[in-house]
This record gives structure tokens, C-alpha cells and sequence, in this order.
């Protein structure tokens, strides 16, 4: 007999379900709350990690969704434009009230209320990828154009990309 999933896990499970995907719902004995415990855990490239990332509005407090790849940080000034409005990282408890999940078990789905959802166009690249699925021990993988469909977000690039360092303008100081 399988064993039962946690509660969050099963709504997640139900969810996909419901909406006519055979995905599984897996409950893992080693964390998966950052994106790299996660590959570590699966046995994949940190980049097929799909983190759901909560961002909260500045003026208007909505709850914003990012799932991003593993390997990529979020340039906050990208989403910002995106949204309209600034940003800001919200603390544990806005998570939860307007997820349903707490971080580190964040879902693409299943959240207690409409979020506005962008999903990292660097996923696409990826067949397979694995997404969190309602604790930090709980992982489903499902294929990139499903995810899309499954969220409703917008592809879009939010990569953070790192600056080169560069030598200061002007003649070399003498010593």
C-alpha cells in the first residue's frame, strides 16, 4: 500500500488530478526546500528545478508568483517592470496566507488565491523538470510546456545576469 501523502501534498496531487494531468506527487526523506537540495535529492541539474518564488507588490501587497530555474537568481527590477509597481520579498507568514504553503514547499499551483505568474523562460529548455509540491519534502516533475499551461503565467526573462567586472575609466594610478 502507498504511503498517504501530507496534507498539502495530497492537495497538490488532487489538484493535478483534476485537471486531467497524471503527474506524481513524491514525498522525499531529504529536504527539498532550496532549489539545490532538491536536484541533490532528485538526482538532477539544479537548472531543472523549478522554484516558486513569492514577491509582494510595495503599494498594493499582491502576491506575485516567479518559477524560475534553480540555477537562476530573479533581477527584482525586471519583475518590477513587469508588475508595474515595486517589489519587495515578503516574510514567511504573507507566503503562507497567500499561498497555502509554506516557503520552501511553495507549488506552482493550488494557491488560495489567483497569483500573477511569470515563468522563467530558461525552463523551457528543459524535457523534464521538477517542481515543489506543497512541503519541503514534496516534488512532482512534469514537462515545461505543462507547467506553462498548468500555472497560466507568461514566459518571460527574469535571469539576474551578472555584471563583468571592468578596470576604473581613466590613466593607472602611479604608485
Amino acid at each position: 500500500m502507498a504511503k498517504e501523502l501530507r496534507a498539502s501534498a495530497q492537495r497538490v496531487q488532487d489538484i493535478l488530478q483534476s485537471r486531467g494531468f497524471s503527474f506524481q506527487v513524491r514525498e522525499l526523506a531529504a529536504s527539498t526546500r532550496t532549489a539545490q537540495e532538491a536536484a541533490a535529492a532528485i538526482g538532477c541539474d539544479v537548472a531543472q528545478i523549478a522554484k516558486s518564488l513569492v514577491f509582494k507588490t510595495r503599494v498594493t501587497h499582491r502576491p506575485v508568483l516567479v518559477v524560475a530555474s534553480g540555477a537562476n537568481r530573479v533581477d527584482e527590477s525586471l519583475l518590477a517592470a513587469l508588475v508595474g509597481e515595486a517589489i519587495e520579498k515578503p516574510d514567511a507568514a504573507f507566503v503562507r496566507e497567500r499561498t497555502g504553503f509554506a516557503v520552501g514547499g511553495v507549488a506552482p499551483i493550488g494557491h488560495t488565491e489567483p497569483l500573477e505568474t511569470f515563468v522563467d523562460q530558461d525552463l523551457l529548455e528543459f524535457e523534464a523538470i521538477w517542481a515543489a509540491a506543497g512541503t519541503p519534502y514534496a516534488v512532482f516533475q512534469l514537462n515545461s510546456a505543462d507547467l506553462v499551461t498548468l500555472t497560466g503565467g507568461k514566459v518571460v526573462s527574469v535571469k539576474k545576469l551578472e555584471r563583468e567586472k571592468t578596470e576604473p575609466y581613466g590613466p593607472p594610478s602611479s604608485s
